[in-house]
């Protein structure tokens, strides 16, 4: 199983992004409990941005709420975050998340984002 994240890139102050995570593998919507999106910048720790579980319920981190929404679709193995107002502070890598019943919490690689202008 695998989780593969994209979309990452430079972008202005103001300016948005929507990062994509694909899990392949297999993988079973059946199993799907939910996905979940961190970042870490530079000499800070991981920190939540976002999760979604499987009934649609949403959470999202202090510093992102109201800029950054969180979507997944199970039956096509996608998550999606789209974040806007970006600002400088969201510079970090972002890592996607997939929680299975099976195989607990899943991990994909990291995609770099960075804000400046």
């Amino acid at each position: 199983v695998q989780l593969q994240a994209s979309g990452g890139g430079l972008v202005q102050p103001g300016g948005s992004l929507r990062l994509s995570c694909v899990a392949s593998g297999s993988i079973s919507p059946f199993y799907t409990l939910g996905w979940g999106w961190y970042r870490q910048a530079p000499g800070k720790e991981r920190e939540l941005v976002a999760n979604i579980e499987v009934g649609g319920r949403t959470h999202y981190g202090d510093s992102v709420k109201g800029r950054f929404i969180v979507s997944g679709d199970n039956a096509e193995n996608t998550a999606h975050l789209q974040m806007n107002s970006l600002k400088p502070e969201d510079t970090a890598v972002y890592y996607c998340t997939m929680r299975d019943v099976r195989y607990g919490d899943l991990w994909g690689q990291g995609t770099q984002v960075t804000v400046s202008s």
